[in-house]
Protein backbone atom coordinates (compact mmCIF):
# COMPACT_ATOMS: atom_id res chain seq x y z
CA UNK A 1 0.00 0.00 0.00
CA UNK A 2 1.21 3.28 -0.79
CA UNK A 3 0.32 6.51 0.94
CA UNK A 4 1.03 9.78 0.25
CA UNK A 5 0.87 12.95 2.33
CA UNK A 6 0.95 16.24 2.27
CA UNK A 7 2.86 18.84 4.91
CA UNK A 8 0.22 21.01 6.37
CA UNK A 9 1.34 24.52 7.88
CA UNK A 10 0.85 22.76 11.99
CA UNK A 11 3.28 20.22 10.72
CA UNK A 12 5.85 22.40 10.33
CA UNK A 13 9.51 21.26 11.55
CA UNK A 14 8.26 18.21 13.32
CA UNK A 15 10.24 15.38 12.75
CA UNK A 16 9.24 12.66 9.87
CA UNK A 17 9.02 9.78 12.09
CA UNK A 18 6.72 11.66 13.96
CA UNK A 19 4.39 13.16 11.27
CA UNK A 20 3.50 9.52 9.26
CA UNK A 21 1.92 8.34 12.46
CA UNK A 22 -0.77 10.87 12.32
CA UNK A 23 -1.67 10.10 9.17
CA UNK A 24 -1.18 6.12 8.96
CA UNK A 25 -3.52 4.61 10.79
CA UNK A 26 -2.28 2.05 13.16
CA UNK A 27 1.12 2.63 12.19
CA UNK A 28 3.71 3.18 15.36
CA UNK A 29 6.64 5.85 15.58
CA UNK A 30 8.91 2.57 15.50
CA UNK A 31 7.68 1.43 12.42
CA UNK A 32 7.84 4.69 11.04
CA UNK A 33 11.60 4.74 11.98
CA UNK A 34 12.02 1.65 10.38
CA UNK A 35 10.26 2.28 7.23
CA UNK A 36 12.48 5.17 6.87
CA UNK A 37 15.84 3.41 7.57
CA UNK A 38 14.30 0.84 5.17
CA UNK A 39 13.98 3.21 2.18
CA UNK A 40 10.25 2.87 2.12
CA UNK A 41 10.07 7.10 2.62
CA UNK A 42 10.62 9.35 0.36
CA UNK A 43 10.45 12.88 1.13
CA UNK A 44 9.51 15.26 -2.71
CA UNK A 45 11.04 12.04 -4.17
CA UNK A 46 14.29 11.84 -1.74
CA UNK A 47 15.48 9.37 1.11
CA UNK A 48 15.43 11.08 4.11
CA UNK A 49 16.32 10.31 8.19
CA UNK A 50 13.74 10.06 10.66
CA UNK A 51 14.90 12.91 12.36
CA UNK A 52 14.20 14.95 9.14
CA UNK A 53 12.27 18.51 9.84
CA UNK A 54 9.76 18.29 7.41
CA UNK A 55 8.85 21.29 5.49
CA UNK A 56 5.34 22.82 4.75
CA UNK A 57 4.38 21.44 1.10
CA UNK A 58 6.58 18.48 0.85
CA UNK A 59 5.41 15.43 -0.70
CA UNK A 60 5.74 12.49 1.66
CA UNK A 61 5.47 9.19 -0.15
CA UNK A 62 5.29 5.84 2.49
CA UNK A 63 5.02 2.40 1.20
CA UNK A 64 3.17 0.44 4.16
CA UNK A 65 3.60 -3.29 3.78
CA UNK A 66 1.01 -5.62 4.15
CA UNK A 67 2.38 -7.16 6.77
CA UNK A 68 3.58 -5.45 9.75
CA UNK A 69 7.23 -6.08 10.91
CA UNK A 70 7.34 -8.34 14.70
CA UNK A 71 8.73 -6.80 17.20
CA UNK A 72 12.62 -7.07 17.89
CA UNK A 73 13.55 -9.57 20.52
CA UNK A 74 17.12 -9.93 21.79
CA UNK A 75 18.97 -13.01 20.74
CA UNK A 76 21.73 -14.76 21.66
CA UNK A 77 24.15 -14.06 18.31
CA UNK A 78 28.02 -13.73 19.06
CA UNK A 79 29.57 -10.68 18.85
CA UNK A 80 32.93 -9.82 17.59
CA UNK A 81 33.70 -6.95 19.60
CA UNK A 82 36.85 -5.26 19.00
CA UNK A 83 36.37 -2.27 21.84
CA UNK A 84 33.71 -1.70 25.02
CA UNK A 85 33.22 1.01 27.66
CA UNK A 86 30.65 1.84 29.34
CA UNK A 87 29.43 4.47 26.85
CA UNK A 88 29.67 2.61 23.24
CA UNK A 89 30.93 -0.48 22.01
CA UNK A 90 32.70 -0.95 18.16
CA UNK A 91 31.63 -4.21 17.02
CA UNK A 92 32.82 -5.72 13.28
CA UNK A 93 29.70 -7.34 11.94
CA UNK A 94 30.05 -10.31 9.43
CA UNK A 95 29.14 -10.31 5.96
CA UNK A 96 25.30 -11.43 5.46
CA UNK A 97 24.13 -9.93 8.98
CA UNK A 98 21.88 -7.14 8.39
CA UNK A 99 22.02 -4.03 11.18
CA UNK A 100 18.23 -3.11 11.93
CA UNK A 101 15.24 -5.18 11.31
CA UNK A 102 12.99 -5.56 8.73
CA UNK A 103 10.52 -7.46 6.46
CA UNK A 104 12.05 -10.29 5.63
CA UNK A 105 14.54 -9.83 8.61
CA UNK A 106 12.66 -9.67 11.45
CA UNK A 107 15.53 -11.94 13.28
CA UNK A 108 19.02 -12.89 13.22
CA UNK A 109 20.23 -8.75 12.84
CA UNK A 110 22.81 -6.38 14.47
CA UNK A 111 20.07 -5.37 16.31
CA UNK A 112 18.95 -8.68 18.07
CA UNK A 113 22.31 -9.46 19.19
CA UNK A 114 23.42 -6.06 20.75
CA UNK A 115 19.92 -6.33 22.66
CA UNK A 116 20.97 -9.96 23.63
CA UNK A 117 24.34 -8.49 24.84
CA UNK A 118 23.26 -4.93 26.62
CA UNK A 119 19.91 -5.07 27.19
CA UNK A 120 19.61 -1.47 28.52
CA UNK A 121 20.05 0.48 25.36
CA UNK A 122 16.71 -1.19 23.30
CA UNK A 123 16.00 2.42 22.98
CA UNK A 124 19.20 4.30 22.76
CA UNK A 125 18.54 6.31 19.52
CA UNK A 126 15.57 6.21 18.59
CA UNK A 127 12.53 3.44 18.86
CA UNK A 128 14.23 -0.57 18.59
CA UNK A 129 17.23 1.33 16.77
CA UNK A 130 19.91 -0.34 20.04
CA UNK A 131 22.26 2.82 19.80
CA UNK A 132 23.50 1.56 16.37
CA UNK A 133 24.97 4.95 15.41
CA UNK A 134 25.29 3.94 11.51
CA UNK A 135 24.66 1.43 9.38
CA UNK A 136 26.41 -1.37 6.89
CA UNK A 137 25.09 -3.07 3.81
CA UNK A 138 23.72 -6.57 4.94
CA UNK A 139 26.71 -7.89 2.73
CA UNK A 140 29.78 -5.59 3.84
CA UNK A 141 31.44 -6.85 6.45
CA UNK A 142 33.17 -4.13 9.49
CA UNK A 143 33.57 -1.98 12.23
CA UNK A 144 30.19 -0.29 13.43
CA UNK A 145 29.74 2.06 16.07
CA UNK A 146 27.03 1.22 18.85
CA UNK A 147 26.50 3.83 21.79
CA UNK A 148 25.19 3.00 24.75
CA UNK A 149 23.48 6.02 26.75
CA UNK A 150 21.44 8.70 24.56
CA UNK A 151 23.76 11.22 25.43
CA UNK A 152 26.61 9.76 23.67
CA UNK A 153 24.51 8.79 20.57
CA UNK A 154 23.37 12.16 20.03
CA UNK A 155 27.70 13.35 20.12
CA UNK A 156 28.86 10.68 17.96
CA UNK A 157 25.70 11.25 15.39
CA UNK A 158 26.81 14.97 15.63
CA UNK A 159 30.54 13.72 14.77
CA UNK A 160 29.07 11.65 11.68
CA UNK A 161 26.61 14.93 10.61
CA UNK A 162 29.60 17.02 11.08
CA UNK A 163 32.17 14.57 8.69
CA UNK A 164 34.20 14.36 12.00
CA UNK A 165 34.34 10.78 11.39
CA UNK A 166 37.22 9.03 9.42
CA UNK A 167 35.46 5.57 7.71
CA UNK A 168 38.22 3.46 5.78
CA UNK A 169 37.17 0.90 3.32
CA UNK A 170 38.97 -1.50 1.60
CA UNK A 171 37.11 -2.79 -1.79
CA UNK A 172 38.31 -4.93 -4.60
CA UNK A 173 37.13 -3.71 -7.75
CA UNK A 174 37.00 -4.88 -11.16
CA UNK A 175 39.69 -3.62 -13.91
CA UNK A 176 42.74 -1.37 -13.19
CA UNK A 177 41.71 1.71 -11.44
CA UNK A 178 43.30 4.76 -13.11
CA UNK A 179 44.46 7.52 -11.79
CA UNK A 180 46.06 5.99 -8.57
CA UNK A 181 43.70 8.44 -6.14
CA UNK A 182 41.01 10.34 -6.76
CA UNK A 183 37.91 12.09 -5.23
CA UNK A 184 34.45 10.94 -6.75
CA UNK A 185 31.53 13.72 -6.50
CA UNK A 186 28.93 12.81 -7.68
CA UNK A 187 25.31 13.34 -6.54
CA UNK A 188 23.32 10.02 -5.61
CA UNK A 189 19.52 9.29 -5.00
CA UNK A 190 16.84 6.58 -6.34
CA UNK A 191 16.86 5.21 -9.34
CA UNK A 192 13.92 6.54 -11.30
CA UNK A 193 13.55 2.68 -13.36
CA UNK A 194 14.19 0.85 -10.01
CA UNK A 195 13.13 1.86 -6.67
CA UNK A 196 15.12 -0.33 -4.44
CA UNK A 197 18.56 0.44 -6.14
CA UNK A 198 20.25 4.11 -5.74
CA UNK A 199 22.11 5.77 -8.85
CA UNK A 200 24.07 8.69 -9.31
CA UNK A 201 20.99 11.34 -10.88
CA UNK A 202 20.93 15.21 -10.92
CA UNK A 203 18.33 15.73 -8.59
CA UNK A 204 20.38 13.15 -5.51
CA UNK A 205 21.76 14.13 -2.79
CA UNK A 206 25.59 15.61 -2.82
CA UNK A 207 27.87 12.71 -2.02
CA UNK A 208 31.60 12.43 -2.05
CA UNK A 209 34.27 9.55 -1.76
CA UNK A 210 37.89 9.56 -1.93
CA UNK A 211 40.06 6.52 -3.21
CA UNK A 212 43.49 5.33 -3.16
CA UNK A 213 45.33 2.47 -5.20
CA UNK A 214 46.76 0.05 -2.60
CA UNK A 215 47.44 -2.90 -4.89
CA UNK A 216 47.17 -3.65 -8.65
CA UNK A 217 46.57 -7.33 -9.63
CA UNK A 218 45.83 -8.40 -13.66
CA UNK A 219 42.49 -7.86 -13.92
CA UNK A 220 41.58 -6.02 -10.27
CA UNK A 221 42.55 -3.37 -7.70
CA UNK A 222 42.50 -3.25 -4.21
CA UNK A 223 41.35 0.50 -2.79
CA UNK A 224 41.34 2.09 0.38
CA UNK A 225 38.17 4.43 0.27
CA UNK A 226 36.99 6.89 2.45
CA UNK A 227 33.37 8.32 2.11
CA UNK A 228 32.86 11.54 3.26
CA UNK A 229 29.37 11.71 3.12
CA UNK A 230 26.98 8.95 4.17
CA UNK A 231 24.65 8.10 1.19
CA UNK A 232 23.04 4.20 1.14
CA UNK A 233 25.13 2.15 -1.30
CA UNK A 234 27.30 5.34 -1.82
CA UNK A 235 30.54 3.45 -2.17
CA UNK A 236 29.15 0.67 -4.40
CA UNK A 237 27.24 3.22 -6.56
CA UNK A 238 30.22 5.63 -6.91
CA UNK A 239 32.47 3.00 -8.09
CA UNK A 240 30.48 1.79 -10.03
CA UNK A 241 29.71 4.53 -12.14
CA UNK A 242 32.92 5.59 -12.72
CA UNK A 243 33.55 2.08 -13.97
CA UNK A 244 35.10 -0.22 -11.70
CA UNK A 245 32.20 -1.91 -9.75
CA UNK A 246 33.08 -3.63 -6.54
CA UNK A 247 33.77 -7.35 -6.84
CA UNK A 248 30.70 -9.86 -6.06
CA UNK A 249 28.42 -6.74 -5.73
CA UNK A 250 24.87 -8.54 -7.41
CA UNK A 251 23.03 -5.02 -7.34
CA UNK A 252 25.90 -2.88 -9.58
CA UNK A 253 28.03 -5.24 -10.69
CA UNK A 254 29.07 -7.48 -13.76
CA UNK A 255 27.80 -11.20 -13.54
CA UNK A 256 30.86 -12.02 -15.75
CA UNK A 257 33.44 -12.21 -12.25
CA UNK A 258 33.08 -15.68 -10.50
CA UNK A 259 35.49 -14.74 -7.28
CA UNK A 260 32.72 -13.96 -4.66
CA UNK A 261 29.38 -15.97 -4.90
CA UNK A 262 27.70 -14.64 -1.55
CA UNK A 263 28.97 -11.20 -0.79
CA UNK A 264 30.56 -8.09 -2.55
CA UNK A 265 34.22 -7.49 -1.42
CA UNK A 266 34.14 -4.51 0.74
CA UNK A 267 34.73 -4.29 4.42
CA UNK A 268 34.72 -1.37 6.71
CA UNK A 269 38.07 -2.12 8.26
CA UNK A 270 38.66 1.66 10.09
CA UNK A 271 37.10 3.89 12.14
CA UNK A 272 38.49 6.40 13.95
CA UNK A 273 36.60 9.42 15.78
CA UNK A 274 36.35 11.56 19.29
CA UNK A 275 35.67 9.12 22.31
CA UNK A 276 32.45 11.50 23.71
CA UNK A 277 33.59 10.90 27.34
CA UNK A 278 36.99 11.23 27.10
CA UNK A 279 37.44 13.48 24.22
CA UNK A 280 40.37 11.74 23.10
CA UNK A 281 40.76 10.63 19.45
CA UNK A 282 39.89 6.81 18.89
CA UNK A 283 41.09 4.26 16.25
CA UNK A 284 39.91 0.93 15.77
CA UNK A 285 40.85 -1.40 13.33
CA UNK A 286 39.17 -4.59 11.51
CA UNK A 287 41.08 -7.57 9.91
CA UNK A 288 39.65 -8.93 6.43
CA UNK A 289 37.57 -11.78 7.15
CA UNK A 290 39.60 -15.20 5.62
CA UNK A 291 37.28 -15.43 2.54
CA UNK A 292 38.15 -11.99 1.78
CA UNK A 293 42.30 -12.55 2.96
CA UNK A 294 42.17 -15.30 0.78
CA UNK A 295 41.16 -13.79 -2.42
CA UNK A 296 43.76 -11.50 -2.28
CA UNK A 297 46.34 -14.57 -1.62
CA UNK A 298 44.98 -16.25 -4.33
CA UNK A 299 45.33 -12.96 -6.69
CA UNK A 300 48.81 -12.44 -5.09
CA UNK A 301 49.97 -16.16 -6.16
CA UNK A 302 48.57 -15.15 -9.52
CA UNK A 303 50.59 -12.18 -10.10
Amino acid sequence: MVVVLDVEQEQQGERLDKVIPLHVKDLSRAVAQRLIKDGEVTVDGQLSKPSYRVQMGEEIVVHVPIEMPEPVLPEAIPLDIIYEDDALLVVNKPAGMVVHPALGHSGGTLVNAVLAHSPGIAEVGGADRAGIVHRLDKDTSGLILIAKEDEVCVALQRQFKRRQVVKTYLALVEDQVQPREGVIEAPIGRDKRQRKKMAVVRSGRPARTMYRVSEYFSHYTLLEVRPHTGRTHQIRVHLAWLGYPVVGDAVYGRRRQHLLEDRHFLHAAGLRFTHPVTSEEVEYEAPLPPDLAAILNQLRRNK
